[in-house]
This record gives structure tokens, C-alpha cells and sequence, in this order.
């Protein structure tokens, strides 16, 4: 029995350098034992030649065929004694080498209709992740760098590619290292000698192909899989329904010296929905293997299965010691074990070379394309991956965000810069000043009268030209922005800190300038200030002070030049309540004005600190809480991703 390629009947399946010569026995391959679970025998020509009678039948089908061919001669279980094997004790590998002829079915090259598949479906929970990933993406491409987005990006596109296709369909893998046996394993689940096995290193050049139903053709295309390379095997009745929606790759070694061989294990390992990693007793604790492959990807222990092959070379016991080892450096790895019913990777011990433990695996693997969640759960897999990369520029374990004492202090410290509380005791000594010199006594307003000749008007601020005089102080601007941008940014990851200073600093730029300009604004108003009601009271009471020292002093003055009749006392009662009550009554109104002149310093003082704080707002911290508003967005998506509460 054989499988047969997607190529019209000119395009031999063993053409060189297609990297597959199923069906044909290459010079140096040995023949396996044939597989219990497999209906038939592939064995390899021992003397390098090609004894084959290919008979041509023509199939058509949209991605691949099956044919029935004559068996060839069975090949002969592998003894330590025969001639054509050897064995070099626990590691060694028994080769038997049998010719044996082989029949070819190749399909029609004429297109045929493709059948209809219906592409997968996502559950609600997976769209929601995939809907706030995306999102996710869209409200941090202006504050993250590219390759900070590449993996999130890159797991959208591919949840997007997987979801057109085929949803009836799960694309397994099979990887493993030089020597493993996974093209053996490979031949043991298809049945039939599909993949080229052997000692001669690498043996597969490049990925192939096998599909157990029709419609995985779009499966296979996004795989970069060529039709040459695209494989079916023969109906075996139970086996063809038990694996029936499988489509199995045989990858190159990942750790094969061909470049090109390592470059399309990574490409497809990054494609397919599940993956079946091959091991043998010698390299299954590989640091390369474990370090490079199975650690990144224990997210994806639900879409992995873990083979120890070749346990026949092991004796006794040693099997389950090898096996529970395995499964020790698997634990180390982060991959959890489905072990006990609960979900996690599939690790099992088989032969492909005597078939041990081949129907299990094909067992497993059966119900495991039978329940189609495979595709799903690898992207979900993928999502977890991309949202921890992102678990950096996201998650913050402190209270982020302006308290509202920080707003107070910025508020504060910009009062600080413009001289608010200069202004508002500026303001005060004007009130007092206008008031004792509307209350105060005739001389003591002349004289401070004639002190103030050449001065600005009774409450006006003189105007400052010197810089160290200027109502805006830049250096204690400049700190004051660096302070609450500092307070802002406190646990936020580095990018979304970095916005905000930058947020910051955009927004200090012109602000000394427009504080200055506020300032001359909002400042102690020009002009006298308000005046109370009792001020005429007391304009009067010390105009009545005036009149009586006037009016004694004529009196005296009369009496001395002998106008008025002699009488000292009550002219200088006069004079004395005059003299005492003038300066009582500008002390009592000095005394009743601190409290109108205090409000009237305060409320300019409030004034400036309003229009400091508005000013402030509007440039600095208004563009520092938009920063933050985004980050709490992108917090909340990035919470949706990973499937938390906000």
C-alpha cells in the first residue's frame, strides 16, 4: 500500500530535490517493520536499486486521492543474528533491509471542484479576547514601538487567516531531532511509507503533506506545502474514520545543519493547530529542544503531544525511567501534563519501528481531532503568549493616576511662581494705606502727602522692568511640571511614563509667559479700592476733629488780641479734642479696617491663584490626565485579553 502525490503523472514522486521519495527505496534507507495498526508493509531496497511496476489510475479530487495498490513483499522482523541488521546494545537501532516492490496511483492533473468546508468558528469568550487584542493594538500604535506590537499583531493576522478556513480540519505537526524517528512515526499513523526514512542525516528535506479527508487544501496552501508534496492515505476502514479531519505534517529536524530545514520548522510550528514532538532515549533532555521549543511553549500544552520513541532499544525498566524523567524536565518546562483526566500535554512511550504504542497514539490523536477545539485553543494559546510579552508596557501593581493632593500642590507651586501671596499682602497694605489716608488726620494726610509726590496713585502696583522682579518665576514653573509629571508617572509602566512627560513638557512649553501675562491680568486691580460704608462716618468725625481745633485755635487767638472776653478753658477743651480726637479716630478706623483689607488681600491673593491654577490646568495637567485616561483604556482591553476583572 501506498499514497500518491497531487501531481500529474509526468511529475515523479521521487524526483530529486522535492525532499520526498515516498514509494521509492533510496540506496543506504532501511525498511521499518511494519506497524501493527498499519495495513501494510513499506521496505526500502537494500542494493540501491528502483524495482518497482507503477500502474497510472486516475483520481480526480480536490486535494489528494487514494488508490489500492498490491502489497509489496513483507519485510521480515528484525533479529540480532540476521545478516541485514545490526545492534550496538541499548541505544542501538535495529535496520532491516528487505527489497520490495510498491504500486503508484497518479491523480488527474485536471482541477476538480473543491468541496465545501465550513470555516471555523470561534466561541464568545475567544472573539471578546481577540476583539479587545485588537483594540488593544489600535490605542497603543501611537504610544509602543512595533516590534513591541509584532507578536500581538501577528497572532490577529493568524486568528484571522484560521478562522476562513476550514473549521472540520486540525493540522498536527510532527517535530523532532535528527535520528528521533518522527518520519517513522509518520509512516506508522499514515499507514504507509509517505515520508523517506533512514540513517543518512537529514533524511526530510522538506515538510510534507497528509490529509485523511477532503476540503484541507486552503489548510495546506497557508502551510506553503506545494501540491508535490501533499499526501492521502489508502482507506483502511477504521483507521481512515478514526483519523478522519487529521491533517499530519512531517517536518524537517528542527535541529538539522540546514538552515533552510530550521527556518521551515519555525514558519509551520507557528501555523499548525497542534504538534506532536518526537523524542528518543538519547536527546530528550536536548537543551536546544527544551530551551528553544517546548519552554516558549508551555501556553500550549493543550495542543501538544510529547512521544518517547524507540523504547524498544530500551531494556526492562528503563522505559518508565526514561519516561518519567521526560516527564520531570516537561514540569521543569512550565508544560502541563494532562495527566489524571485534567488538561495539559499527551506524553506517551511507543515504538513507530515494532508499532508499541502506535494505536494509542492514534487512539489519542483520533479523539483529539474528533473534538475540532484544536485550532481554537492554539490561538487562545497564542493570545496568552502575546499578552504576557505585553504584561510589561500594561500591568502596573500600584494606584496610578493625579491624586488630588498632587493637583493641589501643582496649584500651589504656580501660585508660588506668580507671586500670589506678594500680591494678595500687596493688595492688603493698599486698602490700609487707602484707608489711613482717607480717615487720617488734615496733617498727617499732608504730610504723607508730600511724601508721596512723584508716586504712582494711592493702590496702584508699580510696574516691575527688572527680570528678577517679573511676577512669573520660570525655574519654579519648570519645577513644579517636573514634580506632577513625576507624580503622574509613578508606577506606570516605561512607555505610558514616558507619555505623560512628554505630555507634560509639551504643555509647560509657553507657560511662564502665559502666567506672566495672567499675572498683570488677575493681579490687585488698578485703581482705589472699594471703600465701606463707614468711611464718610469717620471722613466726618475727623473733619469735626479739625473744625474743633480750627475753632479753638480762633478763639485763643481772639481772646489774645482782645476781640473775645478772656476764657482758657474752653477753647483749649476745644483744641485738646481736637488734637487727641483726630489721631484716636484714625487709630479706631486703622484698627476697624485690618478686616476689610485682609478679605480685600485675600481675595486678590485667591484671584491669581485661580487664573495660576486654571492657567495650569488647561496646559499641563489636562493633557497629563488625557495620558492617563488612555492608559486606563488600554488597561482595561489589556484586562479583557488575559481574561481578568478590571
Amino acid at each position: 500500500m501506498t499514497a500518491v502525490t497531487d501531481q500529474d503523472h509526468d511529475e515523479r514522486a521521487d524526483q530529486p530535490g522535492d525532499g520526498d521519495k515516498a514509494g521509492a527505496a533510496a540506496a543506504g534507507n532501511p525498511s521499518a517493520k511494519a506497524p501493527r495498526n498499519a495495513p501494510g508493509n513499506a521496505s526500502g531496497n537494500a542494493s540501491g536499486g528502483e524495482s518497482t511496476d507503477r500502474t497510472h489510475a486516475r483520481v480526480p479530487d480536490g486535494d489528494s486521492a487514494s488508490c489500492t495498490a498490491s502489497p509489496g513483499p513483507t519485510a521480515s522482523p528484525a533479529s540480532p543474528g540476521s545478516a541485514g541488521s545490526w545492534d550496538d546494545g541499548l541505544i542501538a537501532r535495529r535496520v532491516d533491509e528487505t527489497a520490495g516492490g510498491h504500486q503508484y496511483a497518479v491523480l488527474d492533473s485536471r482541477p476538480a471542484a473543491p468541496p465545501t468546508v465550513s470555516p471555523l468558528v470561534y466561541d464568545g469568550p475567544l472573539r471578546s479576547r481577540l476583539e479587545a487584542l485588537r483594540e488593544l493594538v489600535g490605542l497603543s500604535r501611537t504610544r509602543l514601538d512595533s516590534r513591541t506590537l509584532a507578536e500581538a499583531g501577528r497572532v490577529l493576522d493568524e486568528a484571522s487567516a484560521r478562522r476562513r478556513l476550514s473549521g472540520q480540519h486540525t493540522v498536527v505537526a510532527i517535530a523532532g531531532a535528527t535520528g528521533s524517528g518522527k518520519s517513522q512515526l509518520f509512516n506508522a499513523l499514515a499507514g504507509v511509507a509517505i515520508s523517506e526514512t533512514g540513517v543518512r542525516r537529514p533524511t526530510t528535506a522538506a515538510p510534507i503533506a497528509c490529509s485523511w479527508s477532503d476540503g484541507a487544501a486552503s489548510l495546506i496552501e497557508r502551510l506553503g506545502i506545494p501540491p508535490r508534496l501533499r499526501r492521502r492515505p489508502l482507506p483502511t476502514g477504521d483507521a481512515e474514520s478514526q483519523l478522519r479531519g487529521l491533517v499530519l505534517i512531517d517536518l524537517p529536524d528542527h535541529d538539522s545543519a540546514a538552515v533552510q530545514h530550521r527556518e521551515h520548522v519555525d514558519r509551520i510550528l507557528g501555523l499548525v493547530d497542534a504538534v506532536i514532538w518526537v523524542v528518543d532515549p538519547e536527546k530528550y533532555a536536548d537543551a536546544v529542544l527544551h530551551e528553544r521549543y517546548l519552554r516558549p511553549m508551555a501556553a500550549h500544552a493543550e495542543v501538544m503531544f510529547v512521544v518517547l520513541n524507540q523504547v524498544d532499544r530500551l531494556p526492562g525498566e528503563a522505559a518508565e525511567q526514561v519516561l518519567d524523567d521526560l516527564r520531570r524536565l516537561l514540569d521543569e518546562d512550565g508544560i502541563a501534563l494532562g495527566e489524571y483526566g485534567e488538561p495539559g500535554t499527551t506524553v506517551l512511550a511507543l515504538s513507530a519501528l515494532t508499532g508499541d504504542g502506535v494505536g494509542e497514539l492514534r487512539e489519542a490523536l483520533g479523539q483529539f481531532v474528533a473534538e475540532r477545539t484544536a485550532p481554537a485553543r492554539r490561538i487562545s494559546a497564542d493570545v496568552d503568549i502575546a499578552a504576557a510579552r505585553l504584561l510589561p508596557v500594561y500591568a502596573t501593581r500600584r494606584r496610578t493616576g493625579l491624586s488630588e493632593q498632587a493637583r493641589e500642590e501643582f496649584a500651589d507651586r504656580l501660585a508660588d511662581a506668580v507671586g500670589a501671596t506678594a500680591a494678595g499682602e500687596a493688595a492688603e497694605r493698599a486698602w490700609l494705606r487707602n484707608a489711613n489716608r482717607a480717615c487720617g488726620t488734615p496733617w498727617l494726610r499732608l504730610w504723607r502727602w508730600y511724601q508721596d509726590r512723584g508716586e504712582p496713585t494711592t493702590g496702584r502696583l508699580p510696574s516691575r522692568t527688572q527680570a528678577d522682579e517679573e511676577a512669573t518665576a520660570r525655574q519654579r514653573v519648570e519645577q513644579a511640571v517636573r514634580t506632577v509629571a513625576d507624580r503622574a508617572c509613578a508606577g506606570l509602566p516605561a512607555p505610558w511614563a514616558q507619555a505623560v512627560r512628554e505630555a507634560a513638557v509639551r504643555g509647560s512649553q509657553g507657560l511662564p509667559e502665559a502666567l506672566d501675562e495672567l499675572s498683570a491680568r488677575a493681579g490687585v486691580p488698578t485703581g482705589r479700592p472699594p471703600r465701606p460704608g463707614w468711611w464718610p462716618v469717620a471722613v466726618l468725625s475727623q473733619a469735626s476733629m479739625t473744625i474743633l481745633q480750627f475753632l479753638g485755635g480762633l478763639w485763643l487767638v481772639g481772646q489774645i488780641v482782645g476781640v473775645m472776653s478772656p476764657n482758657l478753658g474752653v477753647p483749649v477743651l476745644l483744641m485738646l479734642i481736637g488734637i487727641v480726637g483726630g489721631p484716636l479716630i484714625e487709630w479706631s478706623c486703622r484698627m476697624a479696617a485690618r478686616g476689610p483689607a485682609r478679605r480685600y488681600g485675600l481675595e486678590a491673593e485667591r484671584r491669581l491663584r485661580e487664573a495660576a491654577a486654571g492657567c495650569g490646568r488647561a496646559r499641563v495637567l489636562d493633557p497629563v490626565a488625557a495620558e492617563l485616561l488612555r492608559y486606563q483604556e488600554v488597561r482595561e482591553q489589556y484586562g479583557k485579553v488575559v481574561g481578568a476583572g478590571t
